[in-house]
Formats: structure tokens, C-alpha cells, sequence
């Protein structure tokens, strides 16, 4: 069976698995963690624990365990497996370098430190997002070297928005400067997210310093669909209201006479 674990510090949460872990037990406690963190935007620094009570998966399980991780993988900042069993260690290392956040594996007298590896994730990241649903816009604030953490964060967000509205109205990019990556997988990451959404962003705003204005045009490059537009750092709102305004389709009229 599944449980869930107490008394993690905030921000962390943990499973521990004891006995043999069916499809019931995922559909009853992993499901619904995953998906309250879809719904209310936030991501998962997970803790699962395999300890010696812990006797295998029934097939169903497994084929769930694997399902459910490919569809939420985006979610996780980082995730520690505890467990003194050879075959998980093993499995884990394999899976890990596949996985596109930090995967560690610890000896089950190594709990505490699997805790506060995942505990000492810095908080927050190099941008900060936010939405706004009643506009359909995305306004990205920039503040410093772009992490892999960033661009998934907004990956999901834009995702879950167009998976249910087809398009994303907007995306709003807001920076004093443009500060760079922070290495080449964050680099990635950006080329990544605009291959995946490219086509599915309408407009693109980009509010920042007049040093930036030669960026315009490469945007427009990337973003094969969508009408760019540059506004000075201080224009913030109104990069929003026009990033948010749909424009309007004018419907032909029939001709006075002419045959219905």
C-alpha cells in the first residue's frame, strides 16, 4: 500500500510504500497529489520511500507508476528515493539520468538526508510568472540568468492552458535586461519550450529597457505565428492590454438584394 508521509518540512512531500502497491493505491493517494500540483501551478519536490516493508508492485501498479511519471514529469523539482533494496537503486540510477530534474537515491538510514536534499532546493527562480486567465496571458518577469527550472515551470502553465483552450492568447516579457542562462541545459530548455508552443502563442509582448528592442525581431523569428510587439520597461500594463485584446473578425454582410 501507499501513505502518504507526515511532518516533511513545507514544500516537500512524500509517499512511503509497504506490502505490495496495487493500482488502487495509486489512483487513491499518487493521483491526487499530481493533480492538485497541475491545478494550482505548483511543483512537486517528492520524497518516495521503499523501506524493507516494502514487497513489489502488482503489474498493474507498475505500468501506473511508469504511466503517471511520464505524464507528470514536468511537475517535479527534485526527487530522492529511499530505499536499501538493489533492483530500486539500480532502476532508479537508469531512470534518473533520463529525467529532466536532479534524481538522488538514498540507504534507508539516510531519510534525513534525502530530507534536507530536498529541502535545500533554492526557493523561487530567475523568473517569476504570472497568469491571468480572464486575459489569457502569461507575463514572465525577468530577473537573472534563466534556469531549466523556469522554463518548465512556464512549459506547464502555458501547457495546461492550451491543452484545454487551444491557444494562448499571450505571453508578456518583462525585463530591465536580459541576463542570459544560467548554463547550457537551461539553453535547451528555452529552445525546447518554443519548439513545443511556437505555433500556439498569438501575440508576444516584450517590455524592457530600449537595449533590448533588437530582440523583436528574433522573437518574431521563433514565434511562428504570433504578432510581436515592443514596449518601453515602464509600459507594463499596457504591454498586458494589448497582449490580452483579441482582435476582432468582421463577419461579410450579404448585399441589400441579393438573393438568400
Amino acid at each position: 500500500m501507499l501513505e502518504t508521509l507526515k511532518n516533511l518540512p513545507p514544500g516537500i512531500v512524500g509517499l512511503k510504500a509497504t506490502g505490495k502497491v496495487t493500482t488502487e493505491d495509486y489512483e487513491r493517494v499518487f493521483e491526487p497529489l499530481v493533480h492538485g500540483a497541475r491545478r494550482e501551478g505548483r511543483r512537486l519536490r517528492f520524497l518516495y520511500h521503499l523501506g524493507p516493508e516494502f514487497e513489489g508492485f502488482t503489474p498493474g501498479a507498475a505500468r501506473e507508476d511508469a504511466e503517471l511519471g511520464l505524464r507528470s514529469i514536468r511537475l517535479f523539482d527534485r526527487c530522492a528515493i529511499v530505499s536499501d533494496l538493489g533492483w530500486v537503486r539500480e532502476s532508479t540510477r537508469l531512470i534518473g539520468f533520463l529525467m529532466p530534474c536532479p534524481v538522488q537515491v538514498f540507504a534507508n538510514r539516510e531519510r534525513d538526508d534525502a530530507v534536507e536534499w530536498l529541502r535545500a532546493l533554492p526557493e523561487g527562480g530567475a523568473a517569476s510568472r504570472r497568469f491571468l486567465p480572464e486575459l489569457g496571458v502569461i507575463v514572465v518577469e525577468i530577473k537573472e540568468a534563466l534556469r531549466v527550472q523556469d522554463f518548465d515551470a512556464l512549459a506547464l502553465t502555458a501547457h495546461t492552458w492550451i491543452e484545454v483552450h487551444g491557444d494562448l492568447q499571450g505571453v508578456v516579457l518583462h525585463a530591465r535586461r536580459f541576463p542570459g542562462w544560467e548554463n547550457f541545459g537551461s539553453l535547451l530548455r528555452h529552445v525546447q519550450f518554443v519548439r513545443d508552443h511556437h505555433r500556439k502563442v498569438k501575440k508576444v509582448a516584450l517590455s524592457a529597457d530600449s537595449k533590448l528592442a533588437s530582440l523583436v525581431t528574433r522573437l518574431g523569428d521563433h514565434f511562428a505565428k504570433a504578432e510581436v510587439k515592443t514596449f518601453a520597461y515602464d509600459e507594463l500594463e499596457s504591454a498586458v492590454e494589448w497582449a490580452g485584446t483579441r482582435d476582432s473578425v468582421t463577419v461579410p454582410t450579404q448585399a441589400h438584394g441579393e438573393a438568400r
